[in-house]
């Protein structure tokens, strides 16, 4: 990054002496704070420290200029956010040294956690997923006409991630009021801007998406505080979202062990000279505003709440594991209320019973938003949301751009701030470009520090329609080994819309994956009205005791057509959830049958049918009269001609295996 010789002025305009004040120690105290971690980073006693000196004007500018009840999204460098969001040193300190008292309870690191109640959501290591985060508490404020900003930081190397283009371009496309700040200093660990993008303004990028842009000089405090309270007072009055440029360097390496060898000393000489707590004192000093006594007053103030605050993080003892600690902060504490199906039923295909629960979870919540590609007035491409606009608005039945990332995202953000939405993926095939915010957002915030993701994602998977490797898939295993997800995969209507509103009451993250196949294959005698099954509880669709077949979604079909055909009394146990699995149910047909044949659509390697199959092995081996049997989709990708998809299903070898497990 070029330096610049631009002379720091400084302008006050109407900003009282409070003011100045104030911003004055908001930026001395992240400065001695960090003085003081890298003497206890060389002496051991903390793991590892990302600097931000020299960059502290933009943090504390950023937080002051927002009102205290609006969200910030923080990344490595924006110590300044929290201290002057007043968080308890202490606390601070114990999340640095992994103890029980941090905001994580030693689970994460640095600054990846949120504070509700300090309203601030930290970052995680992917660096551009909280952009989406941000624009999603955004909406959230529009939607309920709160009159607040969002403000989410990034570096300029994060400018160059699928998810800065995808959170930008949906806030700009829905007039979003979140500020998204380009901390640009210089390099990404040891990548120069050079490197790192063609234009000349990072700024610039805002003309692409149709919003604002301004540059700021990231070290001038003043003018960082004065252009952002500025920005927010107009996004609060006239939702939009407004890209900012701030202009900084990184004084010290990306983390400390990574140095600054690669930094020319001449930028490093010359922005030293632009140091931002220096000229600010400097300017203070000049205005009379500080004197040199009282300089030496708030240094000894400020040590002294360090002193105490490190103190008493030092004195808590390391963390003694506890093994039903651990596993019960998975998921957020739930207790499905049993609502029962009343008596009047209605004839409806698998595909209408799922409009029909989406409608029921729409009006029994309306704080409930559905987003997705094409789902407003066209109804999206399988028609579940036809005439979803007319009834509930298009607020609140989102069409959405193709930025699958960000939407999901925005549901997160949409869940920090107390709402629930529904993300519709047209195709279960393109989660994958939305995988990073499902598995290490979504997942893990419970965990981390304490945020509900109360986000269901409604995935129409499956094959059998010569649709090919892209529109056929059944990807549910990529999702089964993350802890933090439920996963839900009813096989019938009753259950469709039965566990659908269960989805949407859990304030989990529900993965809903509804086949394709079964949209106008089958139908049933739907109860009306609102309903729900609970998640986690196998049904047992057909009884017998020759062996059990254990599956779920189409796979129930299968078991029922083939164990028919070969005039078979087979238990078919229908799992309907695959996380959180029912394992009492297992273990039940296993022990009453001791023949387990195990089937599903997706390939066998690495399948669900694993899981269990191991399972059965390490506690129900005893029971066992057979080998347990696998019976699943070919370890390929799904193909498109009919012949080779025919061949790719598990039937046909289903039925050899039914047949050679009865013969063992």
């Amino acid at each position: 990054m070029a330096t610049t010789t631009k002379p720091m002025i400084f302008n006050r305009q109407d900003l009282s002496k409070e003011v100045l004040l104030r911003l004055y120690e908001d930026l001395l105290r992240p400065r001695m704070i960090e003085e003081k971690m890298l003497i206890l980073l060389r002496q051991g006693r903390i793991s590892k420290w990302f600097s931000g000196i020299g960059q502290e004007a933009i943090s504390v500018g950023a937080t002051n200029a927002l009102l205290a009840d609006e969200f910030i999204f923080t990344m490595h460098r924006n110590l300044g956010v929290f201290t002057s969001r007043q968080m308890p040193l202490a606390r601070l300190f114990g999340q640095w040294e992994g103890k029980a008292t941090g905001y994580t309870k030693g689970r994460d690191r640095s600054f990846h956690f949120g504070a509700p109640e300090h309203h601030i959501v930290g970052m995680i290591s992917h660096l551009g997923p909280q952009l989406a985060l941000a624009a999603g508490v955004a909406l959230a404020h529009k939607l309920s006409q709160e009159g607040r900003v969002s403000l989410a930081f990034t570096g300029e190397g994060g400018t160059s991630e699928g998810d800065f283009h995808e959170a930008l371009n949906t806030a700009a496309v829905w007039q979003l009021p979140v500020i998204f700040i380009i901390e640009n200093n210089g390099y990404g660990l040891s990548t120069p801007v050079s490197e790192q993008y063609r234009c000349e303004n990072l700024a610039d990028r805002g003309l692409g998406y149709g919003m604002r842009s301004v540059i700021l000089d990231g070290n001038n405090i003043l003018e960082v505080y004065q252009t952002l309270r500025q920005l927010a007072a107009e996004l609060r009055e006239n939702p939009e979202p407004v890209l900012v440029e701030c202009r900084t360097f990184r004084m010290r390496g990306h983390e400390e062990a990574s140095g600054t060898k690669y930094v020319p000393q001449a930028s490093l000489d010359e922005w030293a000279q632009r140091d931002p707590l220096d000229n600010y004192e400097r300017y203070l000093l000049a205005e009379k505003v500080l004197t040199k006594a009282s300089i030496t007053r708030l240094r000894e103030q400020i040590k002294a709440e360090i002193e105490a605050g490190l103190a008493k993080a030092f004195a808590e003892p390391r963390i003694i594991p506890d093994l039903a600690t651990e596993l019960n902060d998975v998921y957020a504490p739930w207790q499905q209320p049993t609502h029962a199906p009343g008596t009047e039923t209605k004839e409806l295909r698998f595909v209408d019973a799922i409009s029909d629960g989406l409608r029921e979870g729409m009006r029994r919540h309306n704080d409930l938003v559905l987003m997705g590609q094409d789902i407003g007035a066209y109804g999206g491409v399988f028609k579940i949301t036809d005439g979803f606009v007319a009834e509930f608005g298009a607020e609140r039945v989102r069409n959405t751009p193709l930025c699958e990332s960000a939407i999901i995202g925005i549901g997160l953000g949409l869940s920090i701030k107390g709402r629930k939405s529904m993300v519709e993926m047209q195709f279960a095939d393109f989660v994958s470009v939305g995988f990073n915010q499902i598995v290490n957002n979504l997942a893990k915030s419970y965990y981390r520090w304490q945020q509900n993701a109360d986000v269901v994602i409604r995935m129409p998977t499956g094959g059998g329609m010569a649709a090919g490797p892209f529109h056929s898939q059944s990807n549910e295993a990529w999702f089964f080994h993350t802890p933090g997800l439920k996963i839900v995969y009813p096989s019938n209507p009753v259950d469709a819309k039965g566990l659908l509103l269960a989805a949407l009451e859990d304030p989990n993250p529900v993965l809903f994956f509804e086949h394709k196949g079964l949209y106008r294959k089958i139908n049933a005698a739907v109860p009306t009205g609102y309903y729900t099954t609970e998640i986690g509880k196998a049904q047992l669709v057909r009884e017998g005791e020759a062996l059990s077949i254990i599956t779920y979604g189409m796979g129930v079909h299968w078991a029922l057509q083939v164990a028919t055909e070969l005039g078979v009394a087979a238990d078919i146990l229908d799992l309907r959830s695959l996380v959180p699995l029912d394992y009492e149910a297992i273990a039940t047909t296993v022990q009453k049958t001791n023949r387990v044949l195990i089937l599903h659509e997706a390939t066998l390697t690495g399948g669900v049918g694993a899981e269990i199959s191991a399972y059965i092995s390490e506690h129900l081996f005893q029971a066992l009269d057979a080998p347990v049997v696998r019976v699943a989709g070919l370890d390929t990708p799904i193909p498109f001609a009919a012949e080779l998809e025919n061949q790719f299903m598990p039937v046909q070898r289903l039925r050899e295996q039914v047949v050679q497990l009865l013969g063992y």
